[in-house]
């Protein structure tokens, strides 16, 4: 009986270093997730490690925690925002992959690993950017909604990129880009006809039926099903539950749907989520390359914030307001992770390339939610609400 329910007790002692973490992170003014991942990487040197169960809680924290973030979208500021926000990915893909590209060059003198190393720096992490803009009530602002709609972006962006290296460094290997733009065209025509649809039902059955009880039941499943859709098209599961919210805010059951599934995700599924991040830390291999990782770390977040903020200034924005979306694309986690173990696996990369993105991950991780605290701390009042444009 013991070691069948022994999930019970690792849940319960996740649960109980979140809200401490949490606690004590906040008493300090920094964000609940930074210290969730911190009480993470604390239990992985506990040797606490994940287990498949604690996987598969965490895949549906990050899953619940991007379908909020798009039940919090508005869909015209959204739609008004795709010019800036595809600048904001074009300047967040270029020039990160462009300048880890000839650093690693520089560094290592390989052509496949200078090329996979920059792909792998192109990927955004933003559910710990959405985590710490809906903490500071900032994810609403024109600056968080760019954020989002430049993530999803650099997402696919970085796909397609991922492709052509794979296809570059070892033929044969994985999909053809063709394949791959055919998958990403697929998925987006079938969340565009089920939104469609979705929009125009929920509308029809409004003075018809009472679908209050079991209306967040089956925006769960609509959620869940355009994840896994996503996920086996080569497009992050991630994309297709942020899509599943954006439907369902067009729906007149947006408020409902949004204040229950955050009552469930934030109490026990996002908790345990970014726990897992810091457990799944390995530090001794992010130490071991603390040479090659210094360098990697500093194009990086360089590339990001130089590509991401350029982006933003020549869409419009503030330089202040293009420092915040510039800070919001830098964490890295498990995309960058993925790409990462896929180069070790075709031996593109090396284990000590592998433990430099480690080390990536680890800092833009726990950097990221002060850093942005602090971009958005002085002059609160600048940040524009949304709906309201400014040049």
């Amino acid at each position: 009986m013991e070691s069948s329910l022994s999930f019970l007790l690792e849940i319960s002692v996740i649960l109980a270093a979140a809200t401490f973490g949490g606690f004590v992170s906040k008493k300090l003014g920094q964000p609940a997730v930074l210290g969730q991942i911190l009480a993470g990487i604390f239990l992985g040197l506990l040797s606490l490690h994940k287990t498949e169960f604690v996987s598969h809680i965490s895949e549906i924290g990050v899953i619940f925690l991007m379908f909020i973030a798009g039940l919090e979208t508005d869909v015209k500021e959204l739609m008004d925002s795709g010019k800036s926000s595809s600048m904001i990915a074009l300047g967040g893909v270029l020039m990160p992959g462009l300048l880890v590209f000839g650093g690693m060059y520089l560094f290592t003198g390989s052509l496949a690993i200078a090329m996979f190393m920059g792909v792998v720096s192109t990927a955004t992490s933003v559910s710990i950017s959405v985590q710490t803009l809906r903490e500071m009530n900032q994810l609403r602002t024109k600056q968080g909604i760019s954020i989002l709609g430049a993530a999803i972006i650099d997402d696919i962006v970085g796909i397609i990129l991922l492709t052509f290296v794979v296809a570059a460094v070892n033929p044969g290997e994985g999909n053809s880009i063709f394949e791959t733009l055919r998958n990403i065209g697929l998925f987006f025509g079938v969340a565009a006809a089920a939104g469609y649809g979705l929009t125009k039902f929920s509308k029809f059955c409004v003075g018809r039926f009472n679908l209050d009880q079991k209306i967040v039941t089956y925006s769960i499943i609509v959620c869940f099903i355009l994840a896994f859709l996503s996920e086996e098209l080569g497009v992050a599961a991630i994309t297709g539950s942020y899509f599943a919210g954006v439907m369902f805010s067009m729906t007149p059951h947006r408020h409902k749907v949004s204040h229950e599934v955050n009552r469930i995700a934030s109490v026990f599924f996002t908790p345990v989520f970014f726990v897992a991040i810091g457990m799944g830390v390995d530090l001794k291999a992010a130490v071991s390359a603390i040479g090659l990782g210094g360098i990697f770390i500093v194009l990086s977040v360089l590339g990001k914030l130089i590509g991401c903020g350029l982006g933003a200034r020549l869409s419009g924005f503030s330089v202040r307001h293009a420092i915040q979306i510039g800070v919001g694309m830098i964490p890295r986690a498990e995309v960058a992770i993925i790409i990462a173990t896929l180069g070790v696996k075709l031996d593109v990369i090396t284990d000590r390339e592998m433990a430099a993105v480690i080390l990536m991950v680890v800092v833009t991780t726990l950097t990221t939610p002060s850093m942005l605290k602090m971009a958005f701390k002085e002059k609160n009042d600048d940040s524009t609400p949304q709906g309201v444009s400014q040049a």
